[in-house]
């Protein structure tokens, strides 16, 4: 009986702590990102690239993933209020059948943005990857960081890190079943951002250096 209430408080201590280290890494997080994140064009202010943080067109289940659907237009909407004038695509591309950047840029020059206004970031697997290699791969410090809001504030978060001055630009979010669950898997993602961080983690790839002008 002794050796069951000992471990009773050992998994209530260990929930306790857990429970605050998530709440201590989502308040840092969005602490740093006030006041730098927008949702109007009016308002937010103007950059010269925009970086578009990719993820995937197609759920398991095979429908449209709104996620991407709601950044290509954020990032169409920028660039027609000309807040900003080059997009850098940064996804996946960790296969031949999947290309996140390729499939980001095709859709949006079928919305209108002209070819040679976009960049293709072929080595984004992760958020910090695409903070990192936009400015030691594409030589930009003074960015708009484009997807949902709970996505940029975890990337603002690593952009000052990393000495990227950056704002936010919100697509629109999701709601439902499906978004509920990736707002929970963002709590996590919030604490490993300071693992990242703790250990001095980088980027798989870095590369040669890609001029935008």
């Amino acid at each position: 009986m002794y050796n069951l209430v000992k471990i009773l408080k050992i998994i209530a201590l260990l929930t306790v702590f857990i429970l605050g280290l998530i709440f201590v890494c989502n308040f840092l997080v969005e602490n740093n990102a006030k006041n730098n994140t927008y949702t109007s064009t009016k308002e937010i202010p103007k950059r010269k690239v925009g970086l578009v943080l990719g993820t995937g067109k197609y759920l398991t289940n095979g429908r449209v993933n709104l996620y991407y659907t709601f950044r290509i237009r954020a990032v169409v909407s920028l660039y027609k209020a000309q807040k900003i004038t080059f997009i850098v695509v940064s996804g996946d591309n960790s296969s031949k059948t999947y290309d996140e950047p390729t499939t980001f840029k095709n859709d949006l020059i079928k919305a209108g943005i002209p070819e040679d206004k976009i960049f293709l970031d072929y080595a984004g697997f992760r958020t910090l990857d695409s903070v990192v290699r936009v400015k030691e791969v594409f030589g930009q410090t003074d960015i708009t960081i484009i997807s949902q809001k709970f996505h940029n504030e975890r990337a603002l978060y690593l952009a000052n890190h990393f000495g990227v001055k950056a704002i936010g630009f919100n697509a629109k979010d999701v709601s439902g079943k499906y978004g509920l669950k990736v707002r929970l898997r963002e709590y996590l993602a919030r604490v490993k951002v300071f693992v990242d961080i703790l250990c001095n983690v980088q980027p798989k790839f870095l590369g040669k250096k890609i001029t935008i002008k």
